[in-house]
């Protein structure tokens, strides 16, 4: 029989803890001068276009500087951020780097223990079907002694079976 690999874990929402938008929300929140600084470049290149459009250049040339300065205040809260937070977001890199090791031995660990469930199914089965199998031995009629010799094979094999599962265990 074959089925795919275990994918039960693959969509636990468990395994991720920050989302984008969480993401966003928490650096807007750390560096607040950012998104303010994009809003009023933006606001500056929307004020200049339509100034082009009513043909007011003394307006434009001032909302196109405004948009450099919007542009250089964004530029540079940027790279005060950057310097303000360099060791914070160094070491929570690291802190997520253990998570996601942690994480993946965790996956790892589940993915073994529903590999090992559906083995010991797979033994169930099979022991399941050297029974029906003796059984349909005794339905036909075999020789007492025939039966008797194919019950033990059966028996030796699925007692085989679980020794060497038992060997396995004490390996891990």
């Amino acid at each position: 029989m074959s089925r795919p690999l275990p994918s039960s874990f693959d969509s636990n929402p468990d395994f991720y803890e920050e989302s984008r938008f969480r993401k966003l929300m928490r650096r807007v929140r750390e560096e607040p001068f950012v998104p303010l600084g994009m809003i009023v470049t933006c606001i500056a290149l929307y004020k200049a276009t339509q100034s082009i459009k009513k043909g007011d250049k003394a307006m434009t040339n001032k909302m196109f500087r405004a948009r450099i300065y919007g542009q250089g205040f964004t530029l540079a809260a940027m790279l005060a951020g950057t310097l303000y937070y360099k060791e914070q977001r160094a070491q929570e890199k690291e802190v997520e780097v253990v998570k996601a090791q942690e994480k993946r031995e965790e996956r790892k660990q589940a993915w073994l223990k529903e590999l090992e469930a559906r083995d010991e199914e797979d033994k169930e089965i099979a022991l399941q079907a050297a029974k029906l199998a003796e059984r349909r031995k005794l339905a036909e009629g075999a020789s007492i002694g025939e039966q008797a010799k194919a019950a033990a094979q059966t028996r030796n094999a699925v007692l085989e079976e679980k020794k060497e599962k038992e060997k396995e265990k004490e390996k891990q």
